[in-house]
Order: C-alpha cells, then structure tokens, then sequence
C-alpha cells in the first residue's frame, strides 16, 4: 500500500492542559506503583522526542515524497506539542517531592545527544520507526483497559496521558513511511522495534524506580509485587503487538486503530479549539470527553 492510497492530514492540536502546583505525583491514589510508572514515561519525554523529530527532519532532506514530507511536518508538531507539555508536567514531579529525576533527566539529555552525535541516520530512523510501532499497542492497551488504569485518578494527568496515546495513533504511520522512504533495510527496522523500545522502556523504569525509592517503596515485598505485576500486565498486551510490526511486510495502515481513539479524534474535530478535553474518570466506562454517535465505546 502506498502512501497517497491512505494519506491525510495529522492535525496539531493546541491543547492547554494545565498542571497547577497542587497535581499530587501519585495521580491515581490506588496505583501507587501505576503512578510513577506513568511519571517515569513522562520524564523521557522531553529528550525522546525532540530525538525523533531531530531524526526525522534530517531524514527529510533524503526524501522526495511530498505525502511523506507533509507527514512528517505533521509528526513534528505533534511531537513538539506532546514533548512541551510533558516537560511542564515533569517540573511539577520535580517541584512537588521528587528533585532528584533531574539527575535522570541529565543522563537522559546526554544519552540522546551521543545517539545523536555517533549513530547514523539509518540507525536513529530504525529507532524512531520501531518506537513508533511500539506505541500502537501500548495505546491499545491503555484505551482498552482505561477503567482499571485511570478510574478515579486526576483527570488533568489521565486526559493528558491519554490525549497524547490519540496522538500516537494518529501518526503511526510517519516514522515508518520516513524509514521506507529513506531506502532502509527490513532488518534494521525489525531490529529497530526492540532496541527503540527497549531502551525508552529502560529510561522510564529508572524514573519510575527513583521516584518509588524516594517513598520508600522501592523494597517494599508489596509495593515490588504490585510493580511486577503491573508491568507484566504491560509486556502481556504491548509484545505480540510489537513482534507483528517487526516482521516483513508490516505496514501500520493495517493495524485497527480502538474506536474510542477514534471517537476522540471525531468529537475534537467539533469542539471549540480552546476546549480542554477532561476525562471522567469517576465514571465507570470513562467516555470520551465529547458528545459523539458512541460516547466512550471501546475496540
């Protein structure tokens, strides 16, 4: 399938989602673990990202298709909204009891600037494609299970956690169709899933655990049970889906995008643009924050 036989605009939303000094870092009060498993994601954020935009705009001077090139102009300023809002909400982690992810956060600086700095450019696409089919069931997984992993936590950080996996889905398809485009080889792509998403897997653990040895949980037998299974729960639903996008003749046109990413995309599309999507997270089929044919429905 080409890229003009699916293509259409990705849209940069705006969205001023706010994060006042008195967002507690344990946002869903039951899931203490869940929490900072979330705030170590939102820490590498703000480094991950500007790294895929850095890749992909190199990449588009290599790159001739206009769909792909428009896409990729798309893809940027997504992430370039996504990584900005991530880093508001990260000042407030560092700000309310946890000054010490910064420390992570200068090794994470570092790190992406040598990746940077001594991989080349089909390297870091590879990367940044096998990231991207990563996060297509990862946001599967968050949507789906939605009631267990957000129901009754702060809707500013779950509305905002969620706002970006639509996102994610939106632009599946740009860093892949920038790797095929750039001519590079199916194995390196297919290796580019597990060492992208390995190695973000890998930042956001070392966040998640400063944050638990600050609680002093970190050698807690239950609070450690209560991590492990909340991350096999995580390797259970992301890992099949991420071993079908290594395999050749993977394109993420193919992959069903849940109808309640879709009822989200929809319901914006006719909201007023200063409108904050907030999630109800109090009720028990936590809906899109829309009126939509089929408020809240699920793939």
């Amino acid at each position: 399938m080409t890229v003009t036989e699916q293509h259409t605009p990705i849209e940069v939303r705006k969205i001023p989602f706010e994060f006042p000094d008195d967002i507690e870092p344990v946002w869903n009060p039951g899931h203490h673990e869940w929490s900072h498993m979330i705030n170590g994601a939102s820490l590498t954020m703000p480094y991950l990202e500007p790294f895929l935009i850095a890749t992909l705009r190199e990449a588009a001077g290599e790159i001739e298709d206009p769909d792909v090139l428009e896409e990729i102009a798309g893809f940027c300023s997504q992430e370039g909204q996504h990584f900005r809002t991530h880093r508001r909400y990260n000042e407030i982690l560092k700000a309310n009891g946890y000054p010490m992810l910064a420390d992570v956060e200068d090794a994470l600086k570092a790190g992406y600037q040598r990746m940077r700095d001594r991989r080349s450019l089909t390297y870091r696409l590879a990367y940044s494609a096998g990231f991207e089919s990563m996060t297509m069931g990862v946001t599967a997984w968050l949507v789906n299970d939605r009631r267990k992993l957000f129901g009754g936590s702060d809707t500013r950080v779950a509305s905002f956690a969620l706002w970006h996996m639509v996102e994610e889905v939106e632009h599946k398809r740009v860093a892949f169709d920038a790797y095929q485009a750039a001519g590079g080889p199916y194995w390196q792509r297919a290796l580019g899933v597990l060492t992208g998403s390995a190695h973000v897997f890998w930042w956001a653990r070392k966040g998640c655990i400063a944050m638990l040895k600050h609680d002093g949980r970190w050698r807690n037998p239950r609070s450690r049970i209560r991590l492990w299974m909340r991350t096999g729960a995580f390797f259970v639903a992301v890992v099949p889906g991420a071993l079908r996008t290594a395999l050749p003749g993977h394109d993420p046109r193919r992959e069903d995008d849940p109808e309640w990413v879709r009822d989200w995309i929809a319901g914006y599309a006719t909201a007023d643009p200063d409108f904050v999507p907030r999630l109800d997270t109090d009720h028990p089929d936590i809906p899109v924050p829309f009126d939509t044919d089929h408020p809240g429905s699920a793939a």
